[in-house]
């Protein structure tokens, strides 16, 4: 029987990905010892970050999946034991690069991370559900994709992604939990049961100012923040804490809402951020003979790209229309965002449509430092 090396042993558990911190656990100093043994056991004692960690049960079967892979393994063993405070505070040293404050790396100016806000005027436009249907569709199309629920008092972004499971603290660093390849933080996941959140505008700003700095995100391709409807104070926190976050303003056809959404696209001229695009959602229903209803009237979603198109001075794209569908509620309901459980919807694909625009811009790099020096 052969026994496998130490090095092909390290190999495949390089292969098994911590689901916090989306990094292999070989790279995260988590694998303390591992060893084969001629009568074809492995044994392997893992790290976990702390004693409470909720995922315990799935790293230990991933690591046991991969080890059971090699030739002439025929059992294996994976024991669990804790990090210690020095183990601990090098983990936290690896992920943030060495830097000594953290801060808010997506203001980092080599962060390539783009950063949408997604706001409306009023709410009950779905401005939730078109936030979590195009962080999936993004994270489908392999990018690595984060959210922050900005809506303190209306939370529903765990809800609509299915989320139970509570945030995992190292010491003062926060993991966000991981759905549909998503990293997701919320205040809803602080709060027990439904209980309602009652705080002033420095506390609010404070929370997005947390969320933003302790929870580690990685190197995110894209984060969408949620945002509470109007201009209040989140909306100003978020102009003032990340000032590079691009406004995508969702709206219904009708009128009257592309009203009220102009003014939470315009806010960005107060804050000098830049308006992604107008989003369209509940433009129609259609009906069982294959015709259409609008329900909300029409055009309100093209009215308000060209007014704001004219109050930013710069050109304001509609990026899509969603028609209304059962399946986008259910998939709410459940957990299961709709361009996942039902992609080939008319309201999946045109949530597809939309997350193809924001995937395709480039992150730009004009002004960061490359680490070249001319000879």
């Amino acid at each position: 029987m052969t026994t496998p090396s130490d090095s092909a042993l390290l190999a495949a558990l390089a292969t098994v990905i911590d689901p916090e911190l989306r990094r292999p656990i070989t790279e995260l100093g988590m694998v303390a010892s591992v060893a084969a043994f001629d009568d074809g056991r492995v044994q392997a004692l893992i790290r976990l970050t702390i004693a409470g960690c909720p995922l315990r049960e799935t790293i230990t079967r991933d690591v046991s999946a991969a080890l059971s892979k090699l030739d002439g393994v025929t059992d294996v063993i994976v024991d669990l034991t804790v990090m210690t405070a020095e183990q601990r505070a090098e983990l936290k040293e690896r992920l943030k690069g060495g830097a000594a404050e953290r801060g808010i790396p997506f203001n980092d100016e080599n962060s390539l991370t783009r950063v949408y806000a997604v706001a409306s005027g009023k709410g009950g436009v779905g401005k939730s559900s078109v936030t979590v249907n195009l962080a999936c569709a993004l994270a489908a199309k392999g990018l690595r994709v984060g959210i922050v629920d900005a809506d303190i008092y209306g939370f529903s972004v765990p809800g609509l992604m299915g989320i139970t499971q509570a945030p995992t603290r190292v010491d003062e660093m926060i993991l966000p939990p991981v759905a549909h390849d998503v990293k997701v933080i919320s205040i809803g996941m602080f709060v027990a049961g439904n209980q309602p959140v009652a705080w002033r505008g420095p506390m609010l700003h404070r929370a997005l100012e947390q969320f933003l700095g302790d929870v580690y995100f990685g190197d995110l391709d894209i984060l969408l923040l949620d945002l509470p409807p109007g201009t209040g104070d989140i909306a100003i926190s978020v102009g003032q804490l990340l000032p590079k976050a691009e406004i995508l303003v969702v709206t219904t056809p009708q009128a009257a809402a592309a009203d009220v959404a102009e003014r939470a696209g315009a806010i960005a001229v107060q804050t000098g951020q830049k308006v992604a695009g107008v989003i369209e959602n509940m433009s129609f229903l259609t009906l069982p003979d294959g015709s259409t209803m609008e329900l909300f009237g029409s055009g309100g979603g093209e009215i308000l790209a060209k007014r704001l198109s004219q109050t930013v001075n710069s050109p304001v794209e509609l990026l899509g229309q969603i028609p209304l569908d059962v399946a986008l509620r259910e998939g709410g309901d459940s957990g299961l965002p709709i361009v996942l459980s039902a992609p080939q919807s008319a309201a999946a694909q045109a949530l597809l449509g939309i997350a193809d625009k924001l995937a395709v811009r480039p992150r730009g790099l004009s002004g960061l430092k490359l680490g070249v020096t001319p000879r």
